[in-house]
């Protein structure tokens, strides 16, 4: 972000490329003017959070891009007039500083998921470890089973 001008990020949906759980992010950017300092602000486009899960039956398509698209502007370097659309919208601006505050994570999302539990929808902490270790007494039940089997 010294070297050249971020000017924007597009968060795309979780495992379009690789396998579910795998993040992929497209990064805009272009040369700076000076060896540093050329990234002031960084807009970043959410295409991932409450999205369908895409594959055969649910295809990532042109359309699904066509918001972003007007967000960005007809300016391939990111110089199109922008609009932030605030913390309920997919597209923001955030400012060096704020990143440099995250430590240089780019991982920047805002949008609640509403795929997620609320923590006020968990079960008490007591029943959540019970659930666990009754898993994990599973588990090594199997681990010793086939302990036994490789034995033989």
């Amino acid at each position: 972000m010294d070297k050249c001008n971020l000017h924007t990020i597009l968060r795309l949906p979780t495992g379009i490329f690789y396998s579910p759980g795998v993040k992929t992010n497209v990064l805009f950017f272009q040369r700076g003017t000076t060896e540093k300092g050329n990234t002031e602000t960084v807009w970043v486009y959410d295409l991932r959070t409450n999205m369908p899960s895409f594959g055969k039956r649910t295809p990532l398509t042109r359309q699904h891009f066509e918001a972003f698209e007007q967000s960005y502007g007809e300016d391939s370097n990111g110089g199109s007039p922008r609009i932030d659309q605030g913390e309920e919208g997919r597209f923001r601006r955030f400012s060096r500083d704020f990143i440099k505050d995250r430590g240089e994570n780019l991982d920047i999302s805002w949008l609640r998921d509403e795929n997620l539990q609320s923590a006020d929808d968990l079960p008490e902490p007591e029943e959540i470890a019970a659930a666990i270790m009754e898993k994990l007494q599973v588990a090594m039940t199997e681990m010793q089973a086939l302990s036994a089997l490789l034995e033989e």
